[in-house]
Parts: C-alpha cells; sequence; structure tokens
C-alpha cells in the first residue's frame, strides 16, 4: 500500500511541473512577466487551483482504469480497451476544464480570468496539452498495471515450474519408494519359508500358496508404475496377498472386508490395501487367543477405510513410516483431497478418498 501510495505522489509531482513546463512554452513570455508581477495571494490561489485540478485528474485516471478493468480487461479485448480508455479520458478531462474554469471564475472573478497576452490560439493549445497530460496520466497508469501483471504472472509461471519439478521429483521418490516396498526382503524370504513347509506337509496347500505367491508380484510388476487402479483390481490383489498372509501367520489376525460394489469402479493407488495391512502388522501382536481384527471397508463419502484394533507390541520394532507417507505422498500429487488418519486407545483408521475416473 505504501509502494502505491509512492507511486501516485510520483505520478502526480511530474504531472504538476509538467504541465507547468508545457505551458511555459505555450503561453507568450508577457504572459509570464505578467504572472510573476501577481499577488502572493493569488500565486497561491493559482497553484492550489492547479494542484487540485492535477489531483482529480490522476484519481479520475485511476477510477477509470478500475471501471475498464472490470468491464474491459486488456487480456481480452486490447484494442476496445485502449479506444474506448482514451475517449473517456479525453471527455474526463474536457469536464474538469469546465469545470476548473468555472472554479477559477468564481473565486478570481471575470477580470482575472482574462489576459491580453493569451488568445484564442494559446487557450486551444493549453486545452490540448491538458488532454495529452492526462492521456500521458492513462498511460502511466496502464503501464504499471500491464508491468505487475506481467510480473505477477511470470513469478506464477516460476512458482508452477518449481512445483511441477519437485512433482516430478517427488513422484521419482515415490515409485522408488514403492519399488522397495513392494519387493522388501524379509517379505520374499519369509514367504519362501513358508512355501518350504507347506510343500513338505501339504503339497496341494503349498501349489495353492505358489500361485498366490505369484499373483502377488505379478499384480506388484505390472501395476507399479501406474497412478491409479480401479478398487475392483486392488480387491483382486488383496485376496492373494490376505492367503499369503493367513497361511503364514495363522490364526493371529482376522481380516473383516465390506465394500459396498458400487465402489468397485472408483480408483486408488495400486498397493494402498498392501501398505495398510502391513502396517498394522508391523505395529501389533498376532495372537490367535487375541487376534489382530483389521476392517476394511467403504462408506458414504467414496472413502476406503482400514481400521485396526491397537494390540501394542512389547518390543516395538524401529519404522522409518515410509509406508504410510508413501501414500499421503501419492495423494499429494493427485490433487487435494488427503487420507485422514484417526486413532485413539483402542483402534488406529485411515481413511483414503476414492477417486472418479477423469
Amino acid at each position: 500500500m505504501k509502494r502505491i501510495k509512492t507511486k501516485a505522489l510520483l505520478v502526480l509531482v511530474f504531472t504538476f511541473m509538467g504541465s507547468y513546463a508545457t505551458l511555459f512554452i505555450i503561453l507568450p513570455y508577457s504572459y509570464w512577466k505578467e504572472y510573476a508581477d501577481m499577488s502572493v495571494s493569488r500565486l497561491i490561489i493559482d497553484l492550489l487551483i492547479n494542484l487540485a485540478f492535477c489531483v482529480v485528474m490522476l484519481e479520475l485516471s485511476l477510477f477509470i482504469d478500475r471501471i475498464l478493468n472490470k468491464k474491459i480487461p486488456w487480456m481480452v479485448h486490447p484494442l476496445k480497451r485502449l479506444l474506448t480508455q482514451t475517449l473517456f479520458q479525453i471527455l474526463g478531462v474536457l469536464l474538469l476544464i469546465i469545470c476548473l474554469s468555472l472554479i477559477y471564475l468564481i473565486i478570481v472573478g471575470p477580470a482575472g480570468t482574462q489576459s491580453p497576452h493569451i488568445g484564442l490560439r494559446q487557450t486551444l493549445y493549453s486545452i490540448i496539452s491538458i488532454v495529452l497530460w492526462a492521456l500521458i496520466i492513462s498511460a502511466l497508469n496502464t503501464g504499471n498495471f500491464l508491468l505487475n501483471n506481467w510480473k505477477a504472472t511470470t513469478i506464477k509461471a516460476a512458482e508452477f515450474e518449481v512445483k511441477a519439478a519437485q512433482n516430478k521429483q517427488l513422484a521419482a521418490e515415490i515409485e522408488l519408494q514403492a519399488l522397495k516396498l513392494q519387493l522388501d526382503p524379509h517379505f520374499v524370504f519369509n514367504n519362501l519359508s513358508v512355501l518350504s513347509e507347506l510343500i513338505l506337509k501339504d503339497q496341494q496347500l503349498g501349489y495353492e500358496y505358489t500361485e498366490n505367491f505369484a499373483k502377488v508380484y505379478r499384480y506388484l510388476l505390472i501395476n507399479s508404475k501406474k497412478k491409479l487402479i480401479s478398487l475392483g483390481e486392488e480387491l483382486k490383489f488383496l485376496d492373494a496377498y490376505l492367503f499369503l498372509i493367513n497361511n503364514r501367520m495363522g490364526g493371529g489376525s482376522i481380516f473383516r472386508i465390506d465394500i459396498d460394489e458400487s465402489k468397485l469402479d472408483l480408483l486408488v493407488p495400486p498397493v494402498t490395501l498392501q501398505l495398510f495391512i502391513e502396517n498394522a502388522i508391523k505395529h501389533n501382536r498376532t495372537e490367535e487367543e487375541n487376534p489382530l481384527i483389521i476392517n476394511i471397508y467403504t462408506n458414504n463419502n467414496d472413502e476406503l477405510i482400514v481400521s485396526n484394533t491397537i494390540l501394542p507390541l512389547i518390543n516395538k520394532p524401529h519404522s522409518t513410516g515410509m509406508g504410510l507417507k508413501n501414500i499421503i505422498d501419492r495423494y499429494a500429487l493427485l490433487g487435494d483431497k488427503k487420507p485422514i488418519i484417526e486413532t485413539n486407545d483402542k483402534t488406529f483408521t485411515i481413511k483414503v478418498p476414492l477417486i472418479k475416473w477423469i
């Protein structure tokens, strides 16, 4: 605000001094000799009236600019805006000249407004110079407006470029982290250990375990680079993944799935459910006597919800929090909707928005 007032003051000073400089060129020397012989009070009145005229002319120019910025923006109709603004500035300043003449006539009287040194030509030139100064003020205001608009556009474009670069880097980091999570060597080792035991005990179950193990990694390899996948496809993957979990952990965990069929075509980032389930199992006990209960369901707000009971571990493992951060960062790239985490003494719940096809 202070900067705007300073600019307006500079324009006012420039206009006030420039108007006198122009009149000094137009009017004859005899007029200025007579002007210098006027009384101090008359000079002060003359200066104050001219200053008031410049102030009003500046405010009128700013007022016209503000109105036309709403009605005829420069970026939409530049030629129409130029012609309209020029016409209004000329008509406005002519109206001001008439008003100024009347005010001057009232203050100094008819005799004070007449000068033998000023003829019709000088009067016409003076009016033209005042109109030109009004157009100069308008041009300065317009130039300042366009310059500020260009600066704002340039800054915004630079911010978009920076944001795009950050998003690109973030997407690459997320993709790498997702791959690391998907190919967790502990997960592979644990499943291979379970598979070797099952083959020795129950070949049919071992075969089914192998099939589901292959489905899990086929899904991971095919969909690892996709931004979104349908909830229906994610649930097919979940069936194979839970088969591995249940056979590896026995009855230590119970999964309750209640998905509205009307939500199956909505989208989620791939491997969302795997990361949530891994997070629940990693931070809680899984005992057959007191199993970990994980509820997976949808609500009327188009949200996918995963909620698990809290069974604290005696020795808490070190956690980087990358699993949940991976999903949160993915949603940050997709739009304004973000996952919501709710926790209390009994349950840990995370809600993620389901995304419609674009």
